[in-house]
């Protein structure tokens, strides 16, 4: 494969959705492309504004947590794999809307406490946090989340 249709090939990849400098690195390497091209093709799609790491990491983010209801830690471990700059991470993670982001874990929360099956509250506490943590949420918002639940469920239970 020649460097131009490697670039021509990978701009177009570009075109239709968001990537970073890491997953056009990684693609070139499957296609066995030497180093130094491998740098010409990623500085011209970089200075062709078809690669733009930051542009990358908030899309990527906003999905994830939208989407894919994914908490903040484990939207942070897959920016790091892709090799996404700490301060550009720092940035786009403090981005996140804290309501929107309790608005995201709530409901998801909410949800899986109606399939649990649990001796006690303790217990169902303990696998609603071990749910959460797997999703990548933090103990305190998720601690967070759990004391507005049960507020809640003790007020319907009231009513």
């Amino acid at each position: 494969m020649t460097e131009q249709e490697a670039y021509l090939q990978l701009a177009a990849l570009c075109a239709q959705a968001e990537h970073c400098r890491q997953e056009m690195r990684d693609k070139m390497k499957r296609w066995e492309l030497d180093e130094a091209m491998q740098d010409r093709i990623i500085e011209r799609l970089v200075k062709e504004r078809f690669v733009d790491d930051e542009r990358f990491a908030r899309a990527f983010v906003k999905d994830k947590i939208r989407y894919n209801k994914w908490g903040r830690r484990k939207v942070q471990q897959v920016l790091w794999m892709k090799r996404i700059d700490d301060e550009i991470q720092q940035q786009v993670l403090d981005e996140i809307d804290e309501k929107e982001y309790l608005d995201v874990l709530r409901p998801l929360l909410k949800q899986k406490r109606k399939g649990i099956k649990a001796q006690s509250d303790y217990e169902l506490n303990q696998k609603l946090m071990r749910f959460a943590l797997g999703r990548g949420f933090t103990f305190d918002i998720i601690r967070q989340c759990i004391d507005v639940d049960e507020e809640l469920d003790y007020t319907d239970e009231t009513d």
